[in-house]
């Protein structure tokens, strides 16, 4: 809505022949975009930390790290139940950072974004030194 906002003042200012005007409404317009730009991608990066928060999807990814895995390498791995495991590889899935390949009968779960493997490893390394 402020963005339509400015590009019609900006429009105006620019029919009215006013270019001083026009430069300083130029100016918000650019900084309005900015902010719209820097809040999606703070709204992205506070989606894909949501998606991260269970401790349980925090594992998958350490695991899925390391090589790509079938689920029930995951549920002996993690000691988990089948079908807990696979409604968290189904979050993580939905949020695009696990991919998975048919092979047979099973399924083997890797990591889509290496970044993300970085990002958990960080956050238990932290967590490790906080204790």
């Amino acid at each position: 809505m402020e963005l339509e906002h400015s590009l019609r003042l900006s429009l105006n200012a620019s029919l009215c022949g006013e270019p001083e005007l026009h430069k300083r409404i130029s100016i918000c317009l650019s900084i309005s975009v900015t902010v719209s730009t820097q809040t999606k991608a703070f709204e992205a990066a506070g989606e894909l930390l949501r998606v991260l928060a269970a401790p349980v999807r925090l594992a998958i990814v350490m695991e899925l790290a390391e090589q790509p895995r079938f689920v029930h390498e995951l549920v002996e791995r993690l000691g988990l139940s089948q079908p807990l495991v696979s409604q968290h590889l189904r979050v993580l899935r939905g949020a695009r950072l696990v991919g998975v390949e048919r092979q047979g009968r099973e399924a083997a779960y890797s990591l889509t974004d290496q970044h993300v493997a970085h990002i958990v490893a960080d956050a238990v390394q932290h967590s490790r030194e906080q204790q």
